[in-house]
Formats: C-alpha cells, sequence, structure tokens
C-alpha cells in the first residue's frame, strides 16, 4: 500500500507526480528525486511542548478535542505538553499541517 504524500500547495503536487513519473521512466536520478521531495513535500520538524501548547491554544481548542482530530488520547497531548513525551510519526505530520494550514486541514 502507497502512503499518501502531503503537497506543500497543488503546484507542487503536480510537480512532484511529473517528477515519480520521469524518475520512474529513468529520465532522472535519485539524488534530484530528493530534491523534488525536499522542495514539494510538507516537511516535518520536531515541536516543544511550548510549540504544541501554542498551536493548540491558536486554534482555541481543549486537549480533548485537538487529540481527536489527531487521532490520539488527551493524555498523549497532555503529556507533549508537559514535556513528557513527544510526538513521532504521523502525529508530527498532522501537527505540521495544522501549524501551516489550521485544523481545517486535518478535518
Amino acid at each position: 500500500m502507497k502512503k499518501a504524500k502531503t503537497y506543500k500547495s497543488e503546484a507542487f503536487a503536480a510537480i512532484h507526480e511529473t517528477a515519480a513519473g520521469m524518475y520512474d521512466a529513468g529520465v532522472i536520478d535519485k539524488q534530484t528525486m530528493r530534491s523534488f521531495d525536499h522542495s514539494c513535500l510538507t516537511l516535518i520538524h520536531d515541536f516543544t511542548p511550548e510549540q504544541i501548547r501554542a498551536l493548540r491554544e491558536r486554534e482555541e481548542v481543549s486537549q480533548s478535542v485537538f487529540a481527536r482530530y489527531l487521532n490520539v488520547s488527551k493524555d498523549y497531548v497532555s503529556k507533549w505538553e508537559r514535556g513528557e513525551k513527544k510526538p513521532a510519526g504521523p502525529s508530527l505530520k498532522l501537527l505540521s499541517l495544522v501549524e501551516k494550514h489550521g485544523l481545517e486541514a486535518i478535518a
């Protein structure tokens, strides 16, 4: 099963899909494809507890509601905000999308 990609915009999606087709056809090399990946895909980064809290407060939702959007438990959000745990994998991707586009992007 192929993993869904999240692009910075529709234009970047079209550019990346074209480059992927060229890569599959052998027209461009792996290094060039990595460059397209870096340029077109939504980047993820680590979030500090303060950034997570600020992001949730910016969206004006409770920990419970925020957790529901991110498909995690309220306890996880609480632990992230206290620095006891760090988000990883899909949660980081969702947080990056919320940071850039708001909760509407993942609703």
